[in-house]
């Protein structure tokens, strides 16, 4: 049986708004994610740019990036399906394709699944073995570690770190074929970025986390005095930490000065957040973060030796 986009959308009774050709790309867009999957990728391109030798190969560059929004599309799809009822329960969640009724589980599963399965195959076979298995690593790691860990540990947002942290490790296999320190290094300012940056979001949103049963360290830590040091603590590791590709000589000194002056800044925030934690407090970590990070992804592609 042949599936269209039409035979896949709930039909508009059971929809909370009418589904227009327009709002059934939003719907799409929603369902992949497509925020966070343009983030994945940016930080694949980071990592293949840096690991690449001249000249870049813009085929192979396109094939990874190709692989790679098909993988996170699918793990998107595939998390709000494993989530559909948790969602249902948060404000911030709730108008997703599955909670408003948009899409259909089955629907969704299918997207979802056949995603995640074409991306791992198309890696594999226009890239190399390497990038894929780190990519299937990712793409597990994420649906069947994490996303269940967030019922039941506080230690679900340091696990689910790694599958945020391997796709600039995956652009840089990509470029190199291989496995090394300064690949390594890229999966390691990721690793560290994102414990402030979700730290910041669970606070804001702890009441709504705990109404949909996700064990978030805010929600256990109703004072934040772990909350904050956390997010100071590996605020402040990640200043060392983004000067390793500087020490690995993947480039110079103008990245250096601004990872310092970009690191210092957001520690501040991170120092701010954890002597006050308010709602302000936590939206100036917040944006501080998604302000560093791009800013040191471009650092890098502007100074690379």
């Amino acid at each position: 049986m042949k599936a269209t986009l039409q035979t896949l959308v709930v039909p508009a009774p059971l929809a909370k708004t009418p589904v227009t050709e327009k709002s059934r790309a939003a719907v799409l867009g929603e369902l992949f994610k497509m925020r966070l999957t343009a983030l994945v990728l940016l930080t694949t391109l980071v990592g293949f740019y840096l690991g690449s030798r001249t000249p870049v190969s813009w085929a192979l560059m396109f094939n990874t990036l190709f692989g790679t929004a098909l993988l996170a599309s699918g793990a998107a799809a595939l998390n709000q399906w494993l989530e559909r009822e948790h969602d249902a329960k948060m404000r911030r969640t709730q108008d997703r394709p599955l909670p408003s009724g948009r899409l259909t589980a089955d629907a969704v599963l299918l997207i979802g699944g056949a995603c995640g399965v074409l991306g791992l195959l198309y890696l594999a076979l226009t890239v190399n073995l390497i990038t894929a298995v780190l990519g299937a690593l990712t793409i597990g790691s994420y649906l069947f570690v994490y996303t269940p860990l967030k019922r039941i540990t506080t230690l679900n947002t340091v696990i689910g770190a790694i599958p945020g942290a391997l796709p600039p490790l995956m652009g840089w296999t990509a470029a190199r074929g291989e496995i090394t320190s300064e690949g390594w290094s890229l999966f390691a300012v990721l690793c560290f970025w994102q414990l402030p940056h979700f730290l910041a979001i669970a606070w804001m949103y702890r009441d709504q986390y705990a109404q949909a049963g996700f064990v978030m360290l805010p929600v256990v830590d109703p004072t934040g005095e772990r909350t904050g040091r956390q997010a100071l603590s590996h605020t402040l590791g990640l200043l060392p930490v983004s000067l390793c590709p500087f020490l690995f000589k993947m480039v110079g000194p103008v990245y250096l000065v601004g990872a310092l002056v970009l690191g210092i800044a957001f520690l501040w925030c991170a120092f701010q957040f954890s002597r006050q934690l308010t709602l302000p407090r936590a939206r100036l970590l917040f944006f501080a973060s998604i302000i560093y990070l791009p800013s040191l992804l471009t650092l890098m592609v502007l100074d690379k030796n």
